[in-house]
């Protein structure tokens, strides 16, 4: 029911008791502003609400929150006003920033983040800052400054739409029965070449094992050398980590493994003694002896891989994927975080801050004299000519278009 604003010019306060009184259930709203504020004035000048008394006031005030909607607050803030004759409707303009950021800007940073398999804001501030000055690309020019909070910030906007992969561990055999290895932490006192490993396996399915990822990680450089075989046996094992051994650029030292019996068993002892490399093992009950690679297989293998069973003869096919395309993006155009400073609290506990993020291959260069650490038949000359052949967004588009390839085969083989 309405009913128009001139039949509501009420100023006497019995007319206005009745009329409250009789229209409890009645429903009426005024819209425009103007129309409210005009009804106020006139009320107010036509019952003479200065001269009343407290009580029909209270009637007032009652009548006009009725037909305004205003709170009693508000409806004594407008009242004063018309006592001042203030009570106008000013014109407002909104104040509001200008946007920096711009539709296409959201849209690279998403289209970065899907390349890269969306890491943290950091490594994503990192990429984003080398695509405009390490590789010229003038559209990244101000997502070249953006802070790596300000990135959470357009993630969470309605352009960004990203979705996020999930994490998945398996764990090893144990072969702490074994005497092959020793005991260490790696301390490489800043000096490249010294490996984490370890294994990721994808799953048994109906009976079927999937396939095995090795995974290896320096402990300085981070450089990532990623293979897979589709049984955990010397057959398979001794001759891909002799591969992936010869991939690193630099000569490896120490080879350190958890207590994985993949590892520690006399094959593999003696193919590295043969390499003049140290092996080492995780000690007992220090979970952070060989945490470095436990969180990159997270964080790479299990994001760009997935959960899902895969039958493990496609272990050759996966680790040409490898070799060919995704250590190339890891090493020369994945940033990963380093620390740049360790804090102690006063109960003696460690914080690492990593405020430094880089590719692996910058890292490596970074290092003083790092030529001494490259292996005789390997220049930096010839490594900079693989490392700037392409930017990294466009070494993620190869790496993604060739792993896009690799699960339509396996859909298209496996139904999977």
């Amino acid at each position: 029911m309405s009913i128009m604003i001139k039949n509501l010019h009420l100023f006497d306060c019995t007319e206005i008791k009745l009329f409250l009184e009789t229209n409890k259930d009645f429903s009426f709203e005024i819209t425009e502003k103007k129309e409210k504020y005009d009804l106020i004035k006139e009320v107010w000048f036509g019952s003479k609400y200065w001269r009343l008394n407290r009580a029909d006031k209270r009637t007032i005030i009652d009548y006009l929150m009725f037909l305004t909607g205003y709170k009693r607050s508000q409806m004594m803030a407008l009242l004063k006003k018309a006592k001042e004759g203030r009570l106008i409707v000013g014109n407002y303009n909104r104040h509001s920033f200008a946007n920096i950021y711009t539709s296409r800007d959201i849209a690279l940073l998403a289209k970065t983040d899907e390349l890269h398999e969306c890491p943290n804001s950091k490594a994503t501030q990192s990429v984003l800052k080398r695509e405009y000055e390490k590789f010229g690309k003038p559209e990244y020019e101000r997502l070249a400054k953006i802070s790596s909070s300000h990135i959470y910030n357009l993630r969470k906007t309605h352009l960004y739409g990203f979705e996020y992969g999930g994490l998945n561990y398996t764990k090893t055999t144990a072969g702490t029965g074994a005497n092959i290895g020793e005991r260490s932490k790696p301390n490489p006192e800043g000096k490249p070449g010294f490996i984490r490993i370890d294994s990721v396996h994808q799953g048994d399915f109906e009976g079927e094992k999937g396939v095995y990822h090795i995974n290896s990680v320096d402990e300085v450089t981070q450089w990532e050398i990623i293979g897979a075989v589709e049984k955990i046996s010397e057959a398979y094992m001794i001759p891909l980590l002799q591969e992936m051994i010869n991939q690193y650029p630099f000569t490896v030292i120490e080879f350190h493994a958890d207590n994985g019996s993949e590892y520690i068993n006399h094959q593999v002892a003696r193919m590295l003694n043969k390499l003049i490399i140290r092996l080492t093992k995780s000690r007992p009950r220090r979970c952070n002896d060989n945490a470095l690679v436990e969180g990159k297989n997270g964080a790479v293998i299990r994001k760009h891989m997935g959960r899902m069973h895969i039958p493990g003869h496609y272990a050759e096919m996966i680790n040409g994927f490898y070799t060919e395309h995704f250590n190339y993006y890891l090493n020369y155009h994945r940033s990963c975080g380093y620390p740049t400073e360790t804090i102690i609290s006063e109960h003696g506990k460690t914080k690492r801050v990593y405020n430094s993020y880089m590719p692996p291959y910058e890292k490596l260069k970074s290092l003083d004299n790092a030529e001494q650490f490259l292996k005789e038949e390997i220049s930096f000359e010839e490594l900079n000519k693989r490392a700037y052949k392409m930017s990294d967004n466009e070494a993620a588009k190869e790496m993604q278009i060739a792993k896009d390839e690799l699960f339509k085969i396996f859909k298209r083989k496996e139904n999977i």
